[in-house]
């Protein structure tokens, strides 16, 4: 016996999806249209797997939207489906009123597609990677249990946290930043424009007579200004060449790499992950999908490359048998503390609420951490950006007090 997965039409003109048991296809599709229903499709089980749904790639639309306007709509959609309003039904109503253009332009191929008797797994799927593969998997899940509602409760929870973690981050990153480019800007006016002029009253005095950093100062500053019409578009050409490198595989793993070795960022980095990956694997193993899948899906919330580059070995072991806690040893960058409670939960037949408790710790360790950084950065900025600006202001007035001073002397 074989497990299909049927698109269906009910006699009270509804859309379904239901599982059914059977030898082959035929016999799935007589058993059916002897209860009334009309078949519209019957997904063989070599294709129903959730890696191979979620992996498929389509023709959908390469429309984008903001991550507000999907937590919306999944909510409004567990809202409508818990109120017993059919697939069909729900999104048409939310393609209607999609506040996102691109957002309606995807849903409106998705009607189209589950109008043709394709499952709403497989229709989100086949718009390709517009949405990810946890979301798919996710439906799937729901569709296979029969509690589509609360799967995407689930989904909802799960992407509010995501979003709400990463909300954090640009705000405690947006201060810093801020500063530092005004910084950059007040340095490079001084420099540029400040004191080249300043510099012209230095003449009469004499260079030998100028104090030493009085000189360092307008030779760097008399360089930069000569020199500034082909090193202005040298330094965008290469921040563009660095754009396109950071956009390649390699570029990215390299840069992953060297984020991971820095103080604080790299810690900051490491828990992030973790949080990801477990809330991922969370979230999916409570919509009923095996580990094997699970984890194959969750490695891919994982954005910092290099730790999925050494998370490559996690799901081969797994294949083979070995234990889910043994395996994320082998990856070599899971805190003992993760794995510790990991193995409790796979121990006690709890892991999926386990992973949830991991997921909550290090979402606040990161929170922690990344005040740390903030309070760090900010300080270390004022310092190093102020010891400049007083050290030009100073090579200004120098010479000035140096001259006022034998002034006053010689009357």
């Amino acid at each position: 016996m074989a497990e299909f997965i049927c698109r269906l039409g009910t006699p009270a003109g509804e859309v379904v999806t239901r599982t059914i048991e059977a030898v082959g296809a035929p016999e799935a599709r007589s058993r059916l249209e002897s209860e009334g229903f009309r078949v519209f499709t019957i997904t063989p089980p070599k294709t129903i797997g959730v890696a191979a749904l979620t992996r498929r790639g389509g023709k959908g639309a390469q429309s984008r939207f903001k991550a507000n306007d999907f937590l919306l709509f999944n909510q409004q959609l567990a809202a409508l489906l818990r109120a017993g309003i059919p697939i069909l039904q729900a999104i048409s109503m939310l393609r209607k009123r999609a506040q996102s253009a691109g957002l309606g332009m995807v849903l409106t191929d998705v009607e189209e597609k589950i109008r043709g008797g394709m499952a709403l797994s497989a229709a989100f799927a086949a718009q390709g990677p517009i949405f990810p593969r946890i979301y798919t998997a996710s439906i799937l899940a729901g569709e296979r249990s029969g509690a589509l509602d609360e799967v995407l409760d689930r989904y909802v929870g799960y992407m509010r946290r995501s979003v709400g973690l990463r909300r954090k981050i640009r705000g405690a990153l947006a201060y810093p930043t801020l500063l530092l480019l005004a910084s950059i800007g007040m340095v490079g006016f001084l420099t540029v424009y400040v004191v080249p002029r300043m510099s012209s009253l230095f003449e009469g005095i004499g260079r030998n007579r100028l104090p030493w950093l009085t000189v360092l100062v307008t030779g760097i500053s008399t360089w930069l200004t000569l020199n500034l019409w082909w090193l202005a578009p040298l330094l965008i050409v290469g921040f563009v060449a660095f754009i396109f490198w950071s956009r390649t595989p390699s570029g990215r793993l390299t840069i992953d790499r060297t984020l991971l070795k820095l103080p604080l960022i790299g810690k900051l980095l490491q828990q992030v992950a973790v949080a990801q990956a477990t809330r991922s694997l969370a979230t999916l193993l409570a919509g009923g999908i095996t580990l094997v899948e699970s984890w194959e899906i969750a490695a891919e919330s994982i954005t910092n490359r290099e730790l999925r580059r050494r998370s490559s070995a996690i799901l081969p072991m797994i294949r083979e048998g070995r234990s889910f806690t043994e395996s994320l040893e082998s990856a070599g960058w899971f805190p003992e503390l993760a794995i510790d409670m990991i193995g409790v939960g796979e121990r006690s037949g709890s892991l999926r609420e386990m992973l949830d408790e991991v997921s909550a710790f290090y979402d606040s360790e990161s929170e922690v951490k990344l005040e740390q950084l903030t309070t760090t950065i900010e300080p270390a900025i004022l310092i190093v950006m102020g010891g400049v600006v007083v050290t030009i202001l100073l090579s200004i007035y120098l010479p000035i007090i140096s001259a006022i001073s034998g002034a006053s002397s010689g009357r």
